[in-house]
C-alpha cells in the first residue's frame, strides 16, 4: 500500500494570492502534484480565482479578496491536492535543435574539463537526456527541464554573466534550460537553439508549457543561422513528435 501524501503547505502571498508548497527542494514528485493541482484548481473554476502559476514546488494562487477570502481559498486549495489528480493529456514531445560549443557555447570547454571529459561527450551525454519541461518563469520562455542525467550536475557559476544570448540552452545544478530571451545567468552555457519558445507576435505565443517532454539534437552553426533567420520571420523550428 502506498504511503499516504504529505499535505501541502499554505502560504500567504500578499493579501491576494496563495502560495501551496508540495516541497522545499527541487522534486520530480512535487512538481507532478503540482501539475496536478493546477488542473484541478482550472478545472473547479473557483470563484475569485484570477490565475494560477505552476512552479517546480509550488502552485502560486492569485485571487480577488474581494470575492473569496485566503481561509475559504484555502481550503478548498487543501481539498482539491487531497483528492485524485484530474486525468491529464498524453504530453506533448519536443525535438529542439542545439548548435554546441564555439561562440554559441563558450562554457562547453570549461564544463568538460571540469567533469573531466571532452566536449563530445558532453554534448552525447545532453543529447541523449528525456526531459520534462517542469516550470517556465525568470524571463517568458525560460523552460525549467528535470531529467538531466547526474553527471552533468554541476554548481552555478560563482559569477553570473549579467547578460547572455537568446536561445540559450545551459545547465545549472540539477537542470537544463531553455532560454529564450537574451539575459543573466549563472548557468553554463553549452549551446544555442534557434526555436523560440516566446514570440511575442507569433501564434501561439508560448510553445512549450509544464508537462511537455524534450529532446535535443545537433545541427552545425551554418544550420543555425539558416534556421534562426526563419524562426525571427516567425516558423516554429521545434519538432512535434508523437508521444
Amino acid at each position: 500500500m502506498a504511503a499516504p501524501l504529505s499535505p501541502p503547505r499554505l502560504l500567504p502571498s500578499g493579501d491576494c494570492a496563495v502560495t501551496v508548497e508540495f516541497s522545499r527542494t527541487i522534486d520530480d514528485d512535487a512538481n507532478q502534484r503540482v501539475l496536478a493541482l493546477d488542473r484541478a484548481v482550472a478545472a473547479a473554476a473557483i470563484e475569485g480565482v484570477i490565475e494560477a502559476v505552476p512552479t517546480y514546488r509550488s502552485l502560486l494562487v492569485h485571487y480577488d479578496p474581494c470575492v473569496i477570502g485566503f481561509d475559504g481559498l484555502g481550503g478548498k486549495l487543501l481539498a482539491l491536492a487531497g483528492q485524485p489528480a484530474p486525468p491529464s493529456a498524453k504530453p506533448r514531445r519536443w525535438r529542439i535543435p542545439v548548435a554546441y560549443g564555439g561562440e554559441h557555447g563558450i562554457d562547453l570547454e570549461d564544463v568538460a574539463k571540469t567533469l573531466d571529459t571532452t566536449p563530445d561527450d558532453i554534448v552525447a551525454r545532453h543529447i541523449a537526456g528525456d526531459y520534462r519541461i517542469a516550470m517556465i518563469g525568470f524571463t517568458p520562455g525560460w523552460s525549467y527541464l528535470s531529467g538531466l542525467e547526474p553527471f552533468l550536475h554541476m554548481p552555478r557559476r560563482q559569477n553570473p554573466r549579467l547578460s547572455t544570448p537568446a536561445g540559450t540552452i545551459s545547465i545549472g545544478g540539477v537542470q537544463t534550460g531553455i532560454q529564450c530571451l537574451a539575459g543573466p545567468s549563472g548557468w553554463h552555457l553549452l549551446g544555442r537553439t534557434p526555436v523560440r519558445t516566446y514570440q511575442l507576435h507569433r501564434n501561439p505565443i508560448f510553445l512549450t508549457e509544464p508537462g511537455d517532454r524534450v529532446t535535443f539534437f545537433a545541427i552545425d552553426h551554418k544550420t543555425f543561422a539558416e534556421q534562426d533567420r526563419a524562426a525571427e520571420a516567425g516558423e516554429i523550428i521545434a519538432e512535434l513528435v508523437a508521444p
